[in-house]
């Protein structure tokens, strides 16, 4: 099915796309990378009498560090160049190795992290990585410019903090020490995750474990009795000690997961995949 007509809108500027949006405002939505955006509108499930494509706003597009060492990571970056980035690859490895795995190589190459974060579908990789590693949102519309935890970003199914006229415009992650590491593992029956783990690792540092599951329920969700126990524990036991000590604290914190059946799934299932891929993104830490 074709999408109903809508008027395309092309800015070169940040400043000129914000425009586009107080002018038509209801009546418009940005267009990123286009791969959940397009569907919904060719579906017929979303209508909007203008389109405003931001591809053309340099601004989006940048990867680089601040002086303090956070990695600023533009809205409009893809997947594939996310997984390729050098910067990316040195300092997040983990997360480039996330980035080269979502769905397949053409959601890759058109998708963008600020398109997929902005839709909130559930199922998806990045925002249960970006919540474990405390990333940071970064809005801009007409009136101001404003930080969001990424772990306040997505409000529900679908939803997100981000105010109509506002644009994405980075995910800044804070600099790491030097013995932290980050995994990611999932599973699904199709591109899209039923389950997702993200686990960041310090071995250098007082809170040592951040741990969060995505896609199992409608926002990432963070796995607090667990980290509490590993951050309880001595520094320097060895992964099969921490695991043995973890294990049954994990499988009764997944157990109490509100989770449902629906086509990825049973939901006592997808709580035992919590758990599984739990243990492969803590060991790929070590």
């Amino acid at each position: 099915m074709r999408p109903a007509r809508f008027e395309l809108h092309r800015p070169t500027s940040l400043e000129d796309a914000l425009a586009f949006k107080a002018v038509y405002a209801d009546e418009a939505t940005f267009h990123a990378g286009g791969t959940e955006l397009l569907v919904a509108l060719k579906a017929r499930v979303l209508h909007y009498e203008h389109v405003i494509d931001l591809k053309q706003v340099p601004e989006l597009r940048s990867i680089h560090t601040r002086e303090d060492g956070t990695l600023v990571i533009g809205a409009l970056s893809s997947h594939h160049t996310i997984a390729r980035d050098p910067l990316v690859c040195r300092l997040l490895p983990g997360y480039a190795e996330l980035s080269d795995n979502v769905a397949n190589i053409r959601v890759r190459v058109a998708g963008t992290l600020g398109g997929v974060l902005c839709f909130a579908e559930p199922h998806a990789d990045a925002p249960t990585m970006l919540c474990a590693l405390d990333a940071r949102m970064v809005l801009a519309s007409p009136e101001r410019t404003r930080t969001v935890p990424s772990r306040e970003f997505h409000l529900s199914e679908f939803t997100t903090a981000r105010e109509e006229n506002e644009i994405l415009v980075a995910i800044e992650v804070p600099p790491q020490s030097g013995g932290t590491r980050s995994a990611y593992r999932c599973f699904g029956h199709t591109e899209r995750p039923a389950v997702g783990v993200a686990a960041v690792w310090s071995s250098d540092g007082p809170k040592r474990l951040s741990l969060w599951t995505g896609a199992i329920t409608s926002t990432p969700q963070r796995l607090s009795a667990t980290e509490d126990a590993a951050n309880a524990l001595k520094p320097d036991l060895t992964f099969q000690e921490v695991w043995t000590r973890l294990a049954p604290v994990l499988a009764a914190e997944a157990a109490s997961i509100e989770a449902h059946d629906d086509l990825h799934g049973g939901a006592d299932y997808k709580r035992h995949l919590v758990s599984v891929l739990a243990q492969r993104a803590m060991e790929a830490c070590w």
